[in-house]
């Protein structure tokens, strides 16, 4: 990726509808270049999707928690295959110190929550233990990174 690479990926970022036109002229190339280098970018995996962003409490999901999830190593494969197919999961993350993993949820309401870990994530055979942290207040949340 080059500086132009960059700087397309960075206003798509911030807006994926934004026309080639819109690209071309920020980045000063053509609209053919821009809309072609879109392409690349989109093939090669760079941009994996696009999406919309969702405002979660305009849609009922007022609740937002993370998740550590403890686990054995028989079965864990398994487990995280299920986690990554429960939509309520956002995010999966395999991380080190004492938990085996971390888990974004969204949901409408604590009720809902303690039903989706005791019904589905309690209930997968590797899982040995979970510990909940609700979100009080979300300062920032954002998709977008720092291409470097």
């Amino acid at each position: 990726m080059d500086h132009i690479d960059k700087q397309i990926v960075g206003i798509v970022q911030k807006d994926s509808r934004s026309s080639s036109a819109q690209i071309a002229e920020a980045v000063g190339v053509s609209v053919s270049t821009a809309n072609e280098r879109v392409r690349k970018l989109s093939n090669a995996g760079i941009i994996k999707a696009w999406c919309a962003v969702l405002d979660p409490a305009k849609v009922g999901n007022t609740v937002c928690a993370f998740v550590y999830v403890d686990m054995d190593y028989e079965g864990e494969a398994e487990a995280c295959s299920a986690l990554c197919a429960m939509d309520e999961v956002q995010e999966v993350h395999h991380i080190s110190g004492a938990h085996s993993y971390l888990l974004k949820i969204r949901l409408a309401d604590n009720e809902t929550l303690q039903s989706l870990l005791n019904d589905k994530i309690k209930a997968l055979a590797a899982v040995r233990h979970t510990e909940s942290i609700i979100v009080l207040q979300s300062v920032k949340e954002t998709p977008q990174m720092v291409v470097s």
